[in-house]
């Protein structure tokens, strides 16, 4: 898998977590202006929050994210999920 797939799927995978959605940056940054960045030692994926309580969605991102990089060359990356923002429905 290459990491571009990898992107992508990990994208994928986010979208079965109801709560967080990939940061949209206003400025690229990572692959080809995704929120996601991945080497060899670690998997960084900035995220937007749009309930709470945060901790839980993490855990679940990270349930949903680990799969994706089983068996890649990323699978002991660290994984490391930034909720940058936190959307205003989280708090209504």
């Amino acid at each position: 898998m290459t990491a571009a797939e990898a992107v992508e799927r990990i994208v994928g995978a986010l979208a079965q977590v109801n709560g967080l959605r990939p940061a949209t940056p206003a400025v690229p940054m990572g692959r080809d202006g995704t929120a996601v960045d991945v080497t060899a030692e670690r998997v960084e994926i900035r995220l937007i929050a749009t309930r709470l309580p945060i901790p839980p969605l993490l855990d679940q991102a990270a349930e949903a994210v680990r799969p994706v990089l089983a068996g890649t060359a990323w699978a002991n990356a660290r994984l490391r999920l930034v909720v940058t923002d936190l959307d205003g429905a989280a708090f209504g």
